[in-house]
């Protein structure tokens, strides 16, 4: 049986200052700590073992979660009603990670050819080499020509909410009915 949860009824107010986090036991410092070391120490190689092969949760390399880390995106989840987030160093890394989560090899995405470099490059260049196909609308700002990009196996609708460094503002709210209608998630870049 699952626990209700405590925060439920705090507000958002609230739940931006104290979700993820508690006073520290030791010195009563309410404000969350900045934790600023690489690596942590294990029990025993038991606990290790176990961390390392995700049989339990907890520290192991401040790259991949520490206990700041993990408080903000308590808090964030939180915030946006959601079960959980994640933390990346860049927006680069948050768009890898979803796409990577939704498409693989013999996949497909269609997205606006309004870009940031760096995401250009990387849907042009490197999810090809992939395996995923990613096709560019012309216009975004024509619906239809997103609903004429879509396949079989197209696994979602991308684009950045204002483009870099063109400016171009993204009709979330069309694109978002289009993809829908397909059975696609959009994302949106909003970095």
């Amino acid at each position: 049986m699952t626990e209700p949860d405590p925060t439920a009824a705090w507000s958002f107010e609230t739940k931006q200052i104290h979700v993820g986090q508690s006073p520290d036991t030791t010195t009563n410092a309410r404000a969350l700590p900045i934790y600023q070391t690489t690596s942590y120490a294990f029990r025993d190689t038991d606990h290790a073992a176990a961390l390392f092969g995700l049989a339990e949760p907890g520290n192991i390399y401040t790259r991949i979660m520490n206990p700041t880390q993990d408080a903000v995106e308590q808090r964030i989840a939180a915030l946006e009603g959601g079960v959980a987030a994640l933390l990346v160093a860049s927006g680069q890394a948050a768009e890898t990670y979803a796409i990577l989560n939704l498409a693989g090899a013999g996949d497909h995405i269609v997205s606006s050819p309004h870009l940031y470099g760096g995401t250009y490059n990387l849907f042009r260049y490197s999810l090809p080499k992939l395996g995923i196909e990613v096709s560019f609308v012309e216009d975004p700002d024509d619906l239809a020509q997103w609903e004429a990009a879509v396949r079989p196996n197209t696994k979602a609708f991308f684009g950045e909410t204002i483009a870099n460094p063109s400016s171009v503002v993204f009709d979330i709210p069309g694109i978002a009915e289009v993809a829908h209608a397909a059975g696609v998630p959009l994302i949106v870049d909003n970095t």
